[in-house]
């Protein structure tokens, strides 16, 4: 990986963990009704969870294969849900991503930031 690759893996990184942060912050003790019928918070969750999916779908490959347990297919799956028009799809993406992909995704960030630190250090 060349320097340039590095650093810009470890900014995608960053902004995936600050967006899923922001989104757990946001949905803190929040049912799934309440979100879903909350203007402001369903729509800068949904802001967020764009962010996160935009950044994922830019991670590399062998990044990716460094990383196994952040279900990477499960964001890629996500993003093309939140593509799609309001409705029940949409509504079921946003829920889960809220309630099981950020979650999971910020505990093996953790893990591996102390496991894999490289991979998280921008420095040029």
């Amino acid at each position: 990986m060349t320097r340039r690759d590095a650093i810009e893996t470890s900014a995608r990184l960053a902004i995936i963990e600050q967006s899923g942060t922001a989104v757990m912050i946001l949905t803190e003790g929040v049912e799934r009704d309440e979100l879903l019928h909350s203007r402001g918070t369903r729509a800068e969750v949904q802001r967020q969870l764009r962010i996160l999916t935009d950044s994922a779908a830019g991670i590399a490959p062998e990044v990716c294969a460094a990383l196994p347990e952040i279900d990477w297919s499960g964001w890629q799956a996500i993003g093309v849900q939140l593509g799609l028009p309001p409705g029940l799809v949409f509504d079921d993406a946003l829920w889960f991503a809220c309630e099981a992909l950020v979650p999971a995704t910020l505990l093996w960030l953790r893990v591996h930031r102390r496991s894999q630190p490289a991979l998280f250090k921008m420095t040029m």
